[in-house]
């Protein structure tokens, strides 16, 4: 898949994961994994900076293989952002579609 197809939707996809549970990062990893193939050394930038941005809170848990997890729980603010970005990609996503259609009629 296209790198910058990937950055695009990137963070998206990684605060639509988190809505559905609270997950920690090598899991949140593996969930953003079954949709586009990416790598730890991506998705913990991203984590680090939507925590800064307060759009997730996280918290310790123990774990019953290793030491304790961090969880990303998404906050109000993040759930609004997920929102929004998601009504943005929806937007895009049916514009380059609309536009493809009528491109393919043209040939």
């Amino acid at each position: 898949m296209n790198a910058q197809f990937k950055k695009g939707v990137l963070e998206l996809i990684v605060l639509v994961s988190v809505t559905q549970k609270d997950m920690y990062g090598y899991e949140l990893v593996s969930e953003v994994s079954k949709v586009i193939d990416v790598n730890e050394g991506t998705i913990y930038p991203l984590l680090k900076r939507l925590t800064n941005e307060h759009y997730f809170e996280t918290y310790l848990k123990e774990s019953t293989e290793g030491p304790p997890r961090k969880y990303y729980h998404l906050t109000i603010s993040g759930k609004l952002y997920k929102d929004k970005l998601r009504a943005e990609w929806e937007e895009f996503a049916q514009k380059v579609s609309a536009f493809l259609k009528e491109s393919d009629t043209d040939e």
